[in-house]
């Protein structure tokens, strides 16, 4: 890990217990979706290191190239789903509450597509993203993925 400081062996028992709702909360909700709304929320708030490890995940769960690369410009792209795409506003919708609240559109979606259970669990979701990115970003840390370390010694070894 590349940080300024380690925040992991710095807070061990908030972060423990930080780590746990996080894990809690992306459970119930199908990966894909999941991984979908931690890109965008990532996108957002700038984070390379979330961006990084969500997009190799991804990946390693199925999660094609082109969904990946045009999660930026969901509203345009005709590869998602409605479900996805009340996903995704929501999670613009919440990533950017000090842009005002204007989030009525994004929240009729939501209960359209989400039964209330889901529309609670993906807002954890959100929120807990929206809160490792800005460990991330406040931290300068950078987790290389097992994905990005395989993908990393392949490339070498062919060179």
């Amino acid at each position: 890990m590349t940080t300024s400081f380690d925040p992991f062996a710095v807070a061990p028992k908030e972060i423990k217990a930080w780590y746990a709702a996080a894990t809690a909360a992306d459970v119930p909700l199908e990966s894909s979706l999941a991984e979908l709304v931690k890109m965008r929320a990532s996108q957002i708030n700038q984070c390379a290191n979330c961006l990084n490890m969500h997009s190799a995940d991804a990946r390693a769960a199925g999660e094609t190239e082109q969904r990946l690369f045009l999660v930026s410009a969901w509203r345009e792209a005709p590869c998602y789903t409605d479900r996805e795409r009340a996903a995704l506003a929501w999670t613009e919708a919440l990533t950017r509450l000090s842009e005002g609240h204007s989030h009525g559109a994004a929240l009729e979606a939501l209960r359209a597509h989400f039964t209330e259970a889901e529309q609670v669990q993906l807002t954890l979701l959100i929120n807990i993203i929206n809160g490792w990115n800005r460990l991330a970003v406040a931290f300068d840390m950078w987790l290389e993925t097992p994905a990005t370390k395989a993908r990393d010694a392949a490339q070498a070894k062919a060179a």
